[in-house]
């Protein structure tokens, strides 16, 4: 049985032309005879209401901004988010970091490699105020040239085990292992720490205000679009077999 919407009829090929832009969804064949049907519906209130475009999706549009305004966001409504999602607007901890890199794709075996890089690490155990000397003299990092500083970093700017292995150190602490990433074997120890801290409102006042407007459209396009599916004959297709659409 094909889909009709009003009479209208939405063809076999014209879902399976739609079906690769649904390819995540849970039901890919549903989520596109969705899509059309819902495009249907706009194109049919903008052939009732006389709007006018170059292509559908301009007459789409159209019917969308007359039939779903949003009002401008107050400024109270954006404070009073802010104030409601306080870690949205924390930036992360940074920890200032060294290390030293041995790499196994430089020549040596992988076995004499680990075994220079414990005995480096053992060394440093003993005289830990040796490791800048030490980066520069075996670090297969640039950074030995600045005796294994890399700076500031923040949470997920480096390889997951480097990450969990930098910011579980406390200031001035080293690694008790070796820590191995694909870039190799890491001695690593943390020079300092910048704990996260709230970005001030004003920074991001027009950030809120762009979500919520979002969020105001998003919801008055939904009602919108349920009212129009509620008022038509849609045969063919069961609407509550479709993952919901149009809710950015």
């Amino acid at each position: 049985m094909s889909i009709t919407v009003n009479g209208v009829e939405i063809s076999p090929a014209k879902i399976e032309a739609e079906i690769p832009r649904h390819h995540d969804a849970r039901n890919p064949f549903a989520a596109a005879a969705h899509e059309l049907i819902l495009r249907e519906l706009l194109l049919q209130q903008a052939v009732q209401q006389g709007v006018e475009g170059e292509d559908d999706d301009e007459r789409i549009h159209a019917v969308i901004a007359a039939k779903c305004p949003v009002d401008d966001i107050a400024e109270q409504a954006c404070e009073a988010f802010y104030q409601a999602h306080p870690d949205k607007f924390r930036s992360g901890d940074t920890v200032a970091a060294s290390h030293i890199l041995f790499d196994p794709r430089d020549g040596k075996q992988e076995g004499e490699v680990e075994a220079l890089a414990q005995q480096v690490l053992d060394e440093l155990k003993q005289a830990p105020q040796r490791f800048a000397e030490l980066a520069q003299q075996h670090s297969a990092c640039p950074s030995s040239a600045d005796g294994g500083s890399l700076g500031a970093l923040r949470r997920g700017e480096t390889v997951p085990e480097f990450d969990a292995a930098v910011f579980s150190l406390e200031v001035g602490q080293m690694a008790d292992a070796l820590i191995k990433t694909d870039f190799g074997l890491h001695i690593i120890r943390v020079d300092g720490r910048e704990p996260g801290r709230t970005v001030p409102f004003a920074m991001v006042k027009d950030q809120i205000a762009q979500f919520l407007a979002h969020q105001a459209r998003s919801q008055a396009l939904n009602r919108y679009l349920q009212t129009l599916q509620d008022a038509a004959d849609i045969q063919g297709f069961d609407l509550a077999s479709a993952d919901p659409l149009w809710l950015a």
